[in-house]
């Protein structure tokens, strides 16, 4: 696979104009990329522009802390849906998993994957909040609750994807679950790295700046 097929198109800021959205998905659509990755309010706009496209709309739930009731969560989650949401990142209850509530972090997960039926539900780990026991309960977790997808980081706290961590994860989850790796992956070698560690997916906002590259070197 290349690169770009790995790659869900990324636009999370709070500023993002509706404009922004129309031009990150076109520019998903020019360099085919798996997914666009934005705010669920700006879903509608999305399926408008892609709806000719078989690219996926990804959008956040409980973005970017986590803290919100499961209720919230998946209220939140059944309406993107309604929208045109073909997957969902959900931030996992990072404060639940560290006062060991793990029922609790059980139920939130599994309640927005039950109510989203067979679209794909990632849970963001937030790893730079977490040890390295955290990181493996917090996947242990996710496979519990049927989640498809382990994903590292928000972008949005103090720093993003590490290697150290995917291995972490690959090692914990045995194949069971994919894995995205997201924050603070901006280039085409870091990205090829993380790819090459075994992650199924990478979100990023430097994806046309990637597939440059990757389309340099292949020329060169």
């Amino acid at each position: 696979m290349e690169l770009n097929e790995y790659l869900d198109h990324t636009l999370l800021k709070s500023t993002a104009s509706e404009g922004e959205i129309i031009a990150l998905c076109n520019e998903a659509i020019v360099n085919n990329f798996f997914s666009v990755c934005v705010n669920s309010c700006h879903v509608p706009i999305a399926k408008q522009v892609l709806r000719e496209t078989n690219i996926n709309i990804c959008t956040v739930v409980g973005f970017p802390l986590g803290a919100m009731s499961t209720e919230a969560k998946v209220c939140e989650a059944k309406q993107a849906i309604a929208d045109g949401a073909t997957e969902i990142d959900m931030v996992m209850n990072i404060g639940y998993l560290k006062s060991r509530n793990y029922v609790a972090v059980l139920k939130d997960i599994a309640e927005v994957k039950e109510a989203i039926g067979n679209r794909t539900l990632k849970v963001i780990l937030e790893i730079s909040e977490l040890s390295k026991n955290e990181i493996v309960k917090a996947c242990e977790i996710c496979l519990d609750a049927k989640a498809d997808f382990i994903k590292t980081s928000t972008g949005f706290s103090k720093s993003g994807a590490t290697l150290t961590a995917v291995k972490i994860i690959k090692k914990t989850i045995k194949g069971k679950a994919k894995i995205k790796a997201s924050g603070g992956i901006r280039d085409y070698n870091t990205a090829m790295k993380y790819v090459e560690a075994g992650v199924h997916r990478i979100g990023a906002s430097a994806g046309v700046t990637m597939v440059k590259k990757q389309t340099s070197e292949v020329t060169y």
